[in-house]
């Protein structure tokens, strides 16, 4: 494990990182792609806490890793959430997110991926929360 000499800050860059290759490792990524893990579970992030009203992005966030936590609130603006989105327009602003990364299996294995590798730390009651605000056919993407 990376050593910072503050605790904190050691403990939120190995749960991120465990968080980056057990996206990798579901989609079939070597590490030395870890940009593309990164901008992976960035692209999903954003795209559910715009879906999410600013409680509910605030109850989910509580729970990720601080250093997953900064990601998650970067360019949020609480005043235009949420979004409606459905299914495809949900993977569109996926899409729109992701660097021009090839993957196998499409956006939608990309979302499941980034999703199991959240449930690392989210509740099974936040996780239904978070379900429960959205759409049947987003949240029946959600493991």
């Amino acid at each position: 494990m990376t050593q910072t000499g503050y605790s904190s800050f050691d403990t939120t860059l190995h749960k991120t990182n465990r968080m980056l290759r057990q996206i990798e490792e579901s989609c079939g990524w070597p590490k030395e792609r870890r940009n593309q893990s990164y901008n992976a579970m960035r692209a999903v992030l954003h795209a559910v806490r715009d879906r999410l009203t600013v409680d509910e992005t605030a109850h989910f966030a509580a729970q990720l890793p601080l250093l997953v936590r900064g990601v998650y609130y970067d360019g949020w603006n609480p005043s235009e959430v949420p979004m409606k989105m459905h299914r495809e327009e949900f993977l569109d602003h996926i899409r729109r997110e992701m660097p021009p990364y090839e993957v196998e299996g499409g956006v939608e294995k990309l979302v499941s991926s980034v999703t199991q590798a959240l449930r690392l730390y989210v509740t099974d009651g936040e996780w239904e929360g978070v379900k429960a605000e959205l759409p049947k056919d987003l949240a029946e993407m959600l493991p």
